[in-house]
């Protein structure tokens, strides 16, 4: 008998792509459970099922940075922080954390297939009660419109959000005076794309420039230090923390800066929730 659950929860992470450098990934987790019924009829109570799965994964790859350990150029070793990562190509970054903020994979490049079935080969190991086998698929929110990714690290936050490059998958939505705007929506996700959102506050050294052109940020949060290097033009430096509710207001500022019409913004932080902001030539807040 196959028990099985869709979009039972998602995954939230950031990933080194070794030609797309550091990008930010949300997956929809369905799961498929074989076994035998029991004396009740149920193979596995389905209140049962999204806790249990969603516990593994929350301490496992869930906003973690998944790093494919044959990727050319890059290198692990331990380090004051942690685990300290460098890699190459296809450009320089470093960052160093605690141990618990990485997924070390053993592979050339990450895929939601690959991931998914050695998640599966994980859980199924030490199965619950009458489980034989489970498997997982993980896959893409489909998005008709403007999508992208983005990493970022919230040092305040006392979950594992303060992971310093964990990331989203994200649609964005935008209405100038009222009426939807999919070429706009489509520029700014183009900006967007692949970046590293950083609160200016969290920059080492501000004033100084960094090596070949890098920025570097750091901080201290619950879990430990956290350092990330990358190339400036890889990062967008917001006045403010990134999380999703400043992220929205620091869009609808730059459209009506930009365009001078008032402006509203639908911004999500992976799958299914996020912050709205609007803002107008008189009042310039929401």
């Amino acid at each position: 008998m196959t028990l099985f659950v869709n979009n039972l929860t998602h995954l939230d992470a950031s990933l080194w792509c070794p030609r797309r450098g550091l990008i930010g990934a949300s997956w929809h987790v369905d799961v498929e459970l074989d076994g035998q019924l029991g004396d009740d009829g149920m193979l596995f109570d389905f209140g049962e099922v999204k806790p249990w799965l969603k516990a593994h994964l929350d301490d496992g790859p869930d906003h973690t940075l998944l790093i494919p350990l044959e990727s050319p150029g890059l290198s692990v070793q331990a380090c004051r922080e942690g685990l300290c990562i460098r890699a190459q190509a296809p450009y320089a970054m470093e960052v160093r954390g605690p141990r618990q903020a990485f997924t070390l994979l053993p592979w050339r490049e990450i895929t939601p297939q690959r991931l998914a079935e050695h998640y599966s080969n994980l859980l199924s190991r030490r199965p619950p009660p009458r489980v034989d086998a489970i498997r997982l698929r993980l896959h893409e929110e489909a998005i008709d419109g403007a999508a992208f990714t983005y990493s970022h690290g919230l040092k305040r936050h006392v979950g594992n959000c303060q992971r310093i490059a964990h990331g989203h998958r994200s649609r964005l939505c935008l209405w100038e005076n009222g009426s939807r705007q999919p070429l706009l929506e489509a520029a700014w996700a183009k900006r967007l794309q692949d970046r590293y959102l950083v609160s200016e506050e969290d920059i080492s050294d501000p004033g100084l420039p960094g090596p070949r052109g890098q920025l570097t940020v750091r901080y201290q949060a619950g879990q430990g230090q956290f350092m990330l290097r990358l190339p400036r033009d890889r990062c967008i430096v917001m006045p403010t923390p990134t999380t999703i509710e400043h992220i929205a207001a620091w869009l609808a500022a730059r459209i009506l800066h930009e365009t001078g019409r008032e402006v509203r913004v639908q911004a999500f932080e992976g799958i299914g929730k996020g912050a709205f902001s609007g803002m107008s030539p008189l009042t310039r807040h929401d």
